[in-house]
């Protein structure tokens, strides 16, 4: 979706209910939620759990949510999900007002790590901050922040200062303190050489107490057993 596009969000009204009756809900294919922000008290609310899943398909979209007969801006605040499946539990929405700016977390996606320098020599690139605080309108909020890291050396460091924010967008974490990614030389792991050593040592030490052990269980067999059956 582009930026400064919305989606209209159609959603009923509930009654705050106890497990039971949100149990229910989601058997009827329904999601509950919560709408609250602007002063204005929180209203409960169910949506239909694949319109949801439609609408939050652009995470950073303002949301034109239709609630009893009236449409309200929203932006997505919070959701949980089920830990197996994935499914969406329960959803917190933000009233916003258009005009004013907010603040939001907006990921970061990295570009180009192949092509880096320190890649290409067998480097490891450690995606360090994954989400980035931004102040924006809520129009202005982009789904993500891409930033091209192929020109990053061997144990290089790449700061939020080397990254570029999107017009009206604003970031609010501090440029100079927060990492973005690092390149670090492959672990190298050494062979236990003194390891297998001993190992043969306690083999043979092994093999000779088991000889010891036949030698002696041969000299305890009387001289005369296999005569017995003889007399």
């Amino acid at each position: 979706m582009a930026k400064g596009e919305s989606t209209t969000l159609n959603v009923e009204l509930r009654e705050a209910a106890h497990s039971r009756g949100t149990r229910r809900l989601r058997r009827q294919g329904r999601v509950p939620g919560v709408l609250y922000g602007r002063g204005d008290d929180p209203q409960a609310f169910s949506v239909d759990a694949r319109e949801l899943r439609l609408a939050l398909a652009g995470a950073g979209a303002v949301l034109d949510v239709a609630l009893d007969g009236e449409s309200t801006s929203a932006i997505l605040k919070d959701s949980y999900r089920d830990p197996v499946r994935g499914d969406v539990m329960h959803v917190d929405l933000l009233r916003v007002d258009l005009n004013k700016p907010i603040e939001s977390m907006v990921p970061i996606h990295l570009t180009g790590v192949e092509e880096a320098p320190g890649v290409k020599e067998g480097g490891v690139l450690e995606h360090v901050t994954r989400e980035l605080n931004v102040e924006a309108l809520p129009n202005d909020i982009p789904e993500a922040i891409e930033h091209d890291v192929s020109h990053m050396e061997m144990l290089g460091t790449e700061l939020l200062s080397a990254v570029t924010a999107p017009p009206g967008v604003v970031f609010k974490d501090d440029p100079e303190e927060t990492v973005v990614a690092s390149i670090t030389p492959p672990r190298v792991e050494e062979e236990p050489e003194e390891i297998e050593e001993e190992t043969g040592v306690v083999g043979e030490g092994e093999g000779e107490a088991e000889g010891e052990a036949e030698d002696a269980g041969a000299e305890e067999v009387p001289a005369d057993a296999g005569e017995s059956g003889g007399e």
